[in-house]
């Protein structure tokens, strides 16, 4: 099933996503983040007025998908950047694309024209999800992060929704 975020599913988001701070480089936070913080976050997210979705396996988060502003500017208004984690445990079982499907949907419903996607690379996983959901590898920067002793590269995937550009 997935729904929508709530306060208290923040616990649960950020126990997946320390998973990820503390053993990739999928993110490139170094700390962990408590659930109040996330709490925070989920709110920010709920204030903008874009989608924060959970899927859950009977009463437990597996996994999240949501979306940010992509800049701050006023033009950008219609433009997005997604996020999707997964707890380890259902990774490759398809809930990844349930999130993302559920989450394409939101941002169409929302009038969002465009969304990019963030990959810290080398990542096949991340790059063959973004792919199935029509997003086009659009940049590649260089050694931007330095995480775990190492320079991380990142390529943006984006994709846009409105039929208007096509």
């Amino acid at each position: 099933m997935i729904r929508a975020a709530k306060l208290e599913d923040a616990k649960h988001i950020a126990h997946i996503y320390n998973h990820y701070i503390l053993n990739t480089l999928a993110t490139f936070e170094e700390t962990e983040v408590s659930g109040e913080e996330m709490a925070s976050r989920i709110l920010a997210v709920n204030e903008m007025e874009l989608p924060w979705l959970v899927a859950l396996k009977g009463e437990l988060v597996a996994g999240y998908a949501y979306a940010t502003k992509w800049k701050g500017r006023a033009a950008y208004r219609f433009s997005v950047e997604s996020t999707v984690y997964l707890d380890p445990h259902y990774q490759g079982k398809g809930l990844g694309k349930s999130l993302y499907s559920a989450l394409f949907n939101e941002l169409h419903k929302k009038g969002v024209h465009a969304v990019m996607g963030g990959i810290s690379l080398p990542n096949q996983a991340s790059i063959a999800l973004h792919e199935k959901f029509g997003m086009e590898k659009v940049a590649h920067f260089k050694q931007v992060g330095f995480k775990f002793g190492e320079w991380v590269d990142v390529g943006y995937w984006q994709r846009v929704l409105s039929k208007d550009a096509e």
